[in-house]
């Protein structure tokens, strides 16, 4: 009989129990990393807090400045692609090249310039009844 046949003639029984075993010294491996992490960024965090303490006056400040700056950038940046973008639109409408949410913008002209007709026309006809009573 060979190695390999005689592997798979083990119970069924201890192979589960082969790998509970080992199921279970991965995890508390895990678990023993897990609580030194836990206990080395407590301790960190113990002697790091006097210092932040000391230092932060500076530093709240410090941050603060660096996170305007930074959101401003990205604002200014944010404006300039948005402008870019915008122009590159109105120059594809403008030339004819049909960019997306024309047909929109087409539709939406052509129902205000219904309004603007129709409202024309309810003011014109009421300046001709109040002259024609006064």
């Amino acid at each position: 009989m060979s190695r390999y046949e005689q592997s798979s003639a083990q119970p069924t029984s201890r192979k589960a129990v082969l790998k509970f075993m080992t199921a279970g010294t991965i995890g508390a491996a895990l678990l023993v990393l897990s609580g030194l992490t836990l206990t080395g960024t407590v301790i960190a965090l113990i002697v790091a807090t006097p210092i932040l303490v000391l230092c932060s006056p500076v530093l709240v400040p410090a941050a603060m400045v660096v996170f305007l700056v930074s959101s401003g950038f990205f604002f200014s940046g944010g404006c300039g692609l948005a402008a870019i973008m915008v122009l590159l639109w109105t120059y594809n409408y403008v030339t004819g090249k049909h960019p997306p949410g024309a047909d929109r913008l087409d539709y939406a002209t052509r129902k205000i310039a219904e309004k603007a007709k129709e409202y024309g026309q309810y003011v014109q006809q009421n300046a001709q009844e109040a002259t024609q009573t006064s």
